[in-house]
């Protein structure tokens, strides 16, 4: 193993399990500029082994692995997610455009990888669960009262979100709150990989979607978020200090299934995937929990 030379670059991280069941992070030997469903699922992706903490003193490896299972990219603490942050979705919508971001949280259990089932509880079964692709921004270093024009210098990088949201129980059933509905174990896929800031440098610049079982349902680009990633990483940072490896979710374009006509609920056995130009795509398979248990 040896240091960085000018042939590696240390700008895509995966979080990976090996053959033998160990978890590691990588860099991902690509065969474009970013990772596919097919790089993911096919079992022939390899990685330079990443040494050291990623948020701080780390390098890439000569050593090559093979990548049994692409992992979710991080394990976030919590999240703190940006509401109705895109133009035409607002328009569509008829919604007001917010004065200032609206701002949820969802914990830690909503995290899954790529290829990890999204879960319907039994409590969201008819509850009109819904998907929501996501530019997700990972914290890098402690952030606390920054401006805007500094903002970006505290982001790692960037992933694919899609936060998954059963809208009765976020609209209708809990007073107004989102968080419950937005909150169930599995409800936040997150991955394949994270694309550093240095090679995503305008993060309000890229195309980015929901497909359905193939259909293709959102489309659209981050240049069209009214709040933009500079000004929702300052606001955010206003009096709290965001830590390294807290993950940001930006909002979602039109196209979520509660806007569509007839609407679009995910359901069992569907086949979620959200993707970003430059990141990749996030697949995910759609599952109804089997418990009896049920309010």
């Amino acid at each position: 193993m040896y240091l960085l030379t000018h042939t590696y670059n240390k700008y895509y991280y995966i979080r990976f399990e090996d053959e033998i069941g160990n978890i590691h992070y990588g860099q991902p030997i690509l065969k474009g500029s970013q990772l596919t469903a097919s790089d993911v699922s096919g079992g022939q992706l390899k990685a330079y082994l990443i040494e050291g903490d990623i948020f701080g003193t780390h390098r890439v490896t000569s050593t090559i692995v093979s990548v049994k299972k692409v992992l979710a990219p991080i394990l976030p603490p919590f999240y703190r997610g940006i509401g109705l942050n895109y133009r035409r979705h607002a328009e569509i919508v008829k919604a007001k455009t917010p004065q200032n971001p609206i701002v949820f949280v969802k914990p830690p259990k909503c995290t899954v990888g790529p290829l990890d089932s999204i879960v319907i509880p039994t409590i969201c079964q008819d509850s009109q669960t819904d998907y929501e692709s996501e530019l997700a921004v990972v914290i890098g270093k402690p952030c606390k009262n920054v401006s805007k024009e500094e903002a970006l210098e505290y982001v790692a990088g960037y992933t694919v979100g899609n936060d998954v949201s059963a809208r009765k129980w976020q609209t209708q059933l809990c007073g107004g709150q989102w968080c419950f509905g937005k909150g169930f174990d599995t409800f936040n896929p997150l991955g394949p990989m994270i694309v550093s800031s240095k090679v995503i440098q305008d993060p309000n610049n890229l195309r980015l979607g929901t497909k359905v079982n193939g259909k293709v349902l959102q489309d659209w680009n981050t240049n069209d978020m009214i709040f933009d990633v500079a000004t929702i990483v300052s606001f955010l940072s206003q009096g709290s200090t965001l830590m390294p490896g807290e993950v940001i979710l930006t909002g979602t374009p039109h196209g979520v299934g509660s806007i569509l006509s007839p609407n679009v609920w995910l359901k069992d056995k569907d086949v979620c995937e959200v993707f970003i130009d430059g990141i990749g795509s996030l697949v995910n398979p759609v599952v109804h929990a089997k418990s009896s248990n049920k309010l």
